[in-house]
């Protein structure tokens, strides 16, 4: 027959491995084969990848790697780490023994008669006391939140990677608009040129009797028409360059100074490999924090669940007193020891009602994980039928220019020999500006459409030659890779 002495400490060791609530498992979801447009080769880790340095802009490439070192978002990101960590001593602490100490000392005495005082009921004494507890864990609560702060942690770590996205987005997409306001300013002055020349011409004819002051007057009214154009662009240009000099916490006058000159439209040239959508469960961060808050907000059932259970603490304490008179001295110690049962019986519902909170909350978190998986598959596949397209419209815009700006040097020639009008040579110089400003725009979009897909698939947040600050070991998340239905 076994004794309660020898079974009590075997109960204790079984119930102190029962965790409460369920195990968190990697969420799984149908996905299709491959994207729309694209093949049927898996991606590998594409979080090093450098992509903007495709657009051979070395102005681009230092403001990227300057930015990724001092943007104060990600600076407030990493930050964030530091409390996740923080947060996770403090979820475990529960769970581990606590050791109280303190002490004091207390001198008393009296004065006694009229003339002459007396230390001779002068007392000291001294006490200290030594609490310690220790909540048994016994249904895994302690354990629960711990693992579940671990992923709050890991979540962490994979913001600082969204921040980085975030950040080579931003600066990417703004230097790309601030050189396309640039190349407007540039259009505008040169066609201001060219109308000025048409507006002298023009005079010249009235002088001579071939034109008219209708003709004079019109062609004033192009040239004021851009004049009034360029102070717009040059607005936008530097809203542009301000942003990037707060993304790189640079002053102003650092980008404007390095800006000037102007610069070609960044282009890229070749090709991105997307991979599969399963390969973004891997490279995209922020499904990374999706599947995390999951874990988190899973573990959370088990914490609820342990509280439906009796909890069991240890604790003792131990006091002694020191008294020392001056007509004698001594001392006593006391102490006390035993374990504390916590019951709940009736409390209206309220911990049941947690436990069901608890598991609502995982399954909502289970479906934004569903959500951003399917967001993210869809961001890829439009930015991927986007960029397959671009190039054949800067072509087609490329022709449309150069047979406007043929067309205008025949309307001109026709207009000096008086076979046309001047309307012929004033829309010929609208069409033009108009092709070279669609132009313009059209490469402007190939790019952003080329920062947009590479964000997307999840590529360039590690800095160059530095490690992931995701120093904590990779969550890699399998899905199934069969086809939706």
């Amino acid at each position: 027959m076994v004794s309660i002495r020898t079974a009590a400490p075997a109960l204790l060791l079984i119930l102190a491995g029962c965790v409460s609530g369920p195990d968190h498992k990697p969420p799984e979801m149908p996905l299709p084969a491959k994207f729309s447009e694209g093949g049927t080769k898996m991606n590998g880790d594409v979080a090093g990848s450098q992509w903007w340095t495709a657009f051979g802009d070395a102005k681009l490439n230092a403001f990227a790697a300057q930015g990724l070192a001092q943007n104060l978002n990600i600076q407030q990101t990493l930050e964030r780490i530091n409390q996740a960590e923080a947060a996770v001593v403090t979820a475990g602490a529960g769970g581990l023994p606590s050791l109280t100490v303190s002490g004091d000392n207390t001198t008393s005495g009296q004065k006694g008669g009229s003339t002459v005082s007396s230390s001779a009921g002068r007392r000291n004494v001294t006490t200290g006391t030594a609490s310690a507890s220790w909540l048994l864990d016994l249904w895994g609560q302690y354990r629960r939140a711990t693992e579940s702060a671990n992923a709050s942690l890991d979540v962490a770590y994979s913001n600082v990677d969204v921040a980085r996205l975030t950040y080579l987005q931003d600066l990417a997409n703004s230097y790309v608009n601030a050189r396309y306001y640039q190349a407007l300013i540039s259009i505008a002055q040169e066609n201001l040129k060219s109308r000025r020349d048409t507006l002298s011409l023009t005079k010249f004819q009235l002088e001579a009797g071939a034109a008219s002051r209708l003709d004079v007057v019109q062609a004033e009214g192009l040239v004021n028409q851009t004049l009034a154009l360029v102070p717009g662009y040059e607005i936008s240009y530097r809203q542009q360059v301000h942003h990037i000099a707060t993304l790189l916490n640079v002053s102003s006058a650092t980008i404007i100074a390095q800006m000037q000159g102007g610069g070609k439209q960044p282009v890229f040239r070749g090709s991105v490999r997307t991979g599969l959508p399963a390969d973004l469960i891997r490279n995209r961060p922020d499904i990374r924090v999706a599947e995390r808050t999951l874990a988190a907000s899973t573990a959370q059932i088990g914490v609820a669940e342990a509280k439906l259970f009796p909890s069991i603490t240890l604790s003792g304490s131990i006091s002694p007193t020191y008294t020392h008179t001056s007509g004698a001295s001594g001392g006593f110690t006391t102490w006390s020891f035993g374990p504390s049962l916590n019951l709940p019986i009736f409390d209206g519902g309220a911990l049941r009602a947690g436990v069901k909170s608890a598991q609502s909350s995982s399954r909502e978190n289970y479906i934004a994980w569903q959500q951003t998986v399917r967001s993210a598959i869809e961001d890829v596949e439009n930015y991927l039928s986007a960029v397959s397209r671009d190039a054949q419209t800067v072509a087609a815009q490329h022709a449309q220019v150069k047979s406007y700006q043929e067309a205008l040097q025949l309307s001109t020639a026709s207009y000096k020999d008086g076979a046309s009008s001047l309307l012929d040579v004033l829309d010929a110089q609208r069409n033009v500006t108009a092709a070279q400003q669609s132009l313009a725009q059209a490469v402007q979009q190939s790019a952003l459409d080329y920062i947009g897909l590479n964000i997307n698939i999840g590529a360039g947040y590690v800095p160059a030659g530095k490690a992931n600050v995701a120093e904590a070991p990779a969550k890699v998340v399998k899905v199934s890779a069969k086809k939706a239905n």
